[in-house]
């Protein structure tokens, strides 16, 4: 559905599902497209956020229940979360750099679970990261959605 991708790495779906959120890493990106549900047609593709390269490169992302976009940030030890017109609204600092993804769990969908990676760190990295690579649990005061499922 997408030509000239590099790493896409992030997909995510506002609570109505007529927007989807799209993460190209490379791109240091998220986009939002308008999404028709009914055929699965993307349109009117717009940037909603540029990260700049000191912030950490936007990798995985997850959307909560009030349609705001949660992405970790490969190199930036954080999450960012982000309102639908793409204002940062909230940072959630980790005590490792190579944060990987994010997802909502618990009961009531208010656990964030971020995931991190120690590969590629030095030794003295790794000796000032001792929890990279580890799974974080945040907890959050706004619900995250439930997966959405294909064909479902």
């Amino acid at each position: 559905m997408l030509s000239g991708v590099s790493v896409s790495n992030g997909l995510g779906w506002s609570p109505d599902d007529g927007t989807m959120y799209y993460v190209d890493s490379l791109e240091r990106a998220i986009d939002a497209f308008d999404f028709d549900a009914q055929s699965g047609q993307l349109t009117n593709r717009r940037r909603l956020v540029a990260i700049e390269a000191e912030t950490g490169m936007p990798d995985g992302m997850a959307v909560d229940s009030a349609g705001f976009v949660w992405v970790a940030l490969w190199g930036g030890g954080a999450v960012h979360r982000y309102d639908p017109a793409g204002e940062l609204d909230l940072v959630v600092r980790l005590p490792a750099t190579q944060v990987s993804s994010s997802s909502f769990g618990g009961a009531d969908l208010r656990d964030l679970y971020v995931t991190s990676a120690s590969r590629g760190l030095s030794a003295d990295d790794r000796r000032r990261q001792p929890d990279a690579g580890a799974v974080f649990r945040v907890r959050v005061d706004v619900p995250g959605v439930p997966a959405a499922r294909f064909g479902g």
